[in-house]
């Protein structure tokens, strides 16, 4: 195939842009309730962001990268001309990541499921025809943006509540909270191995049945409940903290527990969104090397699930700061016990989504989760006018992302064919 090389290391440098704007906007949203509650340092949330991103992007990175590729436009329709597939997705990729750079550098959380699926519909709609797009699949994607919030915003606030009731409540909060804590710890861990082992580890060659994957989960939970109940049985309960804010003792027990949760959600966003950056050089990669073949599936080579975990890290860690300041601390005030119940909610809701197949955004999900613990605690503790501003962002994502690659789309047919 003729400029394959060239396309290859275009795909492979606009991938790397890409996943380093999923790192530097998305993983942000990730981190930001563990470093808004003071959780954890910038330094130590980027630390496990990036441990956990790579594990979650590498071990079960794999299914939601189908539904990028193959679900939102019909690729049968270029049989005849592959190359305009690869204009298309090359153009998708910087597109994300251009928008992704500009909406990081405003501080607003966008979704990078939606840039890039708005990309990729912008440049099938104008570049090949109207039919090319699946709109079916467009129409469940724009559902997700209610149904994400909204659950997570329940899950958020049912949890939050559990925690008002059982902890903050009870006369003696800070043991109540000794007690509890580890059973929330559990929950984190059970819920994300579960999640894991359905999803499947088949490239990694682990396969087990249902019942081998609960009985392993609920091991993996028990370990998790172990090592937490150790950490939370090295604080010392300090009466002259509890003076100023009466639950700082108790907050320092969800302070473990935000460790944990903190991991959940970096994993869990690691399985979902590495696919916004590593789809579409999926794509590229297997129409140069198999000579122009538009195959419908095309296996993910290990290699580009690094080259995406490495992007996400990279992002995160150069460029982060900005979006954790929005969603950390701007919306309503975090505690590290409001963090916990925010992050797990968000968490469980994404790693249900990945499951089942389903693109949905990670920071629309968070923000969901945010609001509901804020909402726990009265309409007054949201802050209005930012929620405003990020509903705004959200709304302009899918009509940058196509625009932005329906332009890039033209420029590079005009130079290549």
């Amino acid at each position: 195939m003729e400029y394959g090389t060239i396309f290859i290391i275009l795909a492979c440098i606009f991938g790397l842009f890409m996943a380093w704007g999923v790192g530097a906007n998305d993983v942000a949203n990730a981190m930001a309730t563990s470093v808004g509650s003071k959780a954890l340092t910038i330094k130590q949330a980027i630390i496990i962001a990036a441990i956990f991103e790579f594990l979650g992007a590498y071990l079960a990175g794999g299914q939601v990268t189908a539904t990028i590729r193959k679900g939102m436009m019909d690729t049968n329709l270029l049989a005849d001309n592959p190359e305009l597939l690869i204009y298309g997705m090359l153009a998708s990729l910087l597109a994300a990541g251009i928008w992704l750079l500009v909406a990081t550098r405003a501080g607003w959380p966008v979704s990078t499921t939606h840039s890039i699926v708005g990309a990729i519909v912008g440049f099938a709609a104008v570049g090949i025809g109207i039919d090319a797009v699946n709109w079916g699949k467009v129409g469940t994607i724009a559902m997700s943006w209610v149904v994400s919030p909204v659950l997570a915003g329940v899950v958020s606030y049912a949890l939050f509540r559990s925690v008002q009731r059982l902890i903050f409540d009870a006369d003696k909060p800070f043991q109540s909270s000794k007690k509890y804590v580890p059973y929330y710890i559990f929950l984190v861990g059970f819920i994300i191995a579960l999640v894991t082992l359905f999803k499947g580890l088949k490239h990694v060659g682990l396969e087990l049945n249902a019942s081998e994957s609960y009985g392993a989960a609920f091991i993996i939970g028990m370990i998790a409940m172990f090592v937490g109940k150790f950490f939370i049985s090295k604080l010392k309960f300090d009466p002259n903290a509890d003076q100023d804010y009466h639950f700082t003792n108790v907050e320092k027990v969800f302070g473990v527990l935000m460790m944990f949760t903190a991991s959940a959600m970096a994993f869990a966003h690691g399985s979902n969104d590495v696919a916004n950056a590593v789809g579409p050089l999926a794509a590229v990669v297997s129409i140069v090397e198999s000579g122009g073949q538009v195959a419908q599936k095309s296996l993910m080579p290990a290699w580009i699930l690094l080259l995406g975990g490495f992007g996400i890290v990279a992002g995160l860690v150069m460029y982060g700061k900005k979006v954790i300041a929005t969603v950390g601390s701007n919306i309503t005030e975090l505690t590290p016990s409001r963090g916990f119940a925010a992050t797990l909610a968000a968490a469980m809701v994404v790693v249900f989504a990945s499951g089942t197949g389903l693109p949905i955004s990670t920071t629309h999900t968070l923000v969901g989760a945010v609001l509901g613990v804020g909402m726990a605690r009265g309409i007054a503790a949201v802050n209005m006018n930012v929620v405003r501003t990020i509903f705004m962002s959200w709304i302009i994502t899918l009509p940058a992302g196509a625009i932005l690659s329906i332009m890039i789309f033209f420029m590079l047919k005009g130079i290549f064919s």
